[in-house]
């Protein structure tokens, strides 16, 4: 029998490629809040009123980078990467959508 279940851990890891200015990406675990298909629908409804940071919150619950993860942390992250929020949302979505196309 394969080692499936229809119920699922609340949160996962991923391994995102983090661009970094003059360099290569760096490649950083997150991880993220999971959501059903429901909930994800409801999420993008309301997160074009929110700003990187409250989306950042609302997505992500730790990281396997050496600052600790905290807003003051999250905050620099955006300062600091321009394009981080977006890319961390794609993968957010792009692993939830993944995770349904395999089942």
């Amino acid at each position: 029998m394969a080692k499936f279940s229809l119920a699922v851990k609340p949160t996962f890891k991923a391994k995102i490629q983090m661009p970094v200015h003059g360099g290569e990406s760096v490649e950083l675990e997150f991880e993220f809040k999971h959501r059903t298909r429901d909930q994800l629908a409801a999420w993008g409804k309301t997160m074009a009123k929110m700003t990187d940071l409250e989306m950042l919150e609302d997505i992500l619950v730790g990281w396997n980078i050496e600052d600790p993860f905290n807003r003051e942390s999250l905050e620099l992250l955006i300062q600091n990467f321009y394009g981080a929020p977006m890319v961390l949302l794609v993968a957010y979505h792009d692993e939830l959508k993944q995770a349904r196309q395999k089942n």
